[in-house]
C-alpha cells in the first residue's frame, strides 16, 4: 500500500484520541497554525503536521514505548527540519490541557511560535 493510500485509510479510521486532538488542532485553533492529519512524509505517515511551523504531533499507545522503529523515523523527520512531539494516548484522555493548550499555543512540550511570519512567496508581507 502506498503512503497516500495508507494515510487515507488512517484518516477514515481515526481513533477517539486522534479525534479529540484534531478538534484542537484543526481550523487554525492552535496558535493560528494549520495542521494536516495523517499526512505522508517520505515513506512515513505522521499523525498531525504543521508545515508552516515544521511541527509534527504523534499520538502513541503503549506499543510505541521504546520503539526502535520510532527512533529511526523521528531521526529522519528531524533531519528534514521537523520538531517531533509525542503525546501518550492515556495522557491525552486523562489530561487534555496537559497535551494541548490553545491559549498558549502549546502541544506537549513544544510551543507553537506565533504569529506566523508573512510569506512573500504567497503574496504576504513585502
Amino acid at each position: 500500500m502506498t503512503p497516500i493510500a495508507f494515510a487515507k485509510t488512517l484518516r477514515a479510521a481515526q481513533t477517539d484520541t486522534e479525534a479529540t486532538i484534531w478538534q484542537h488542532l484543526r481550523e487554525r485553533r492552535l496558535g493560528e497554525a494549520k495542521f494536516k492529519r495523517q499526512q505522508p512524509l517520505g515513506k512515513y505517515v505522521v499523525d498531525f503536521v504543521c508545515f508552516e511551523r515544521r511541527l509534527i504531533v504523534e499520538l502513541d499507545g503503549g506499543q510505541h514505548n521504546g520503539s526502535a522503529h520510532d527512533e529511526v523515523r523521528d531521526d529522519w523527520l528531524r533531519a528534514q527540519g521537523f520538531v517531533v512531539e509525542r503525546l501518550w494516548n492515556n495522557e491525552v484522555r486523562q489530561n487534555l490541557p496537559g497535551g494541548v493548550d490553545e491559549d498558549s499555543g502549546k502541544v506537549g512540550g513544544a510551543t507553537i511560535p506565533f504569529p506566523l511570519a508573512p510569506s512573500p512567496s504567497r503574496g504576504e508581507g513585502s
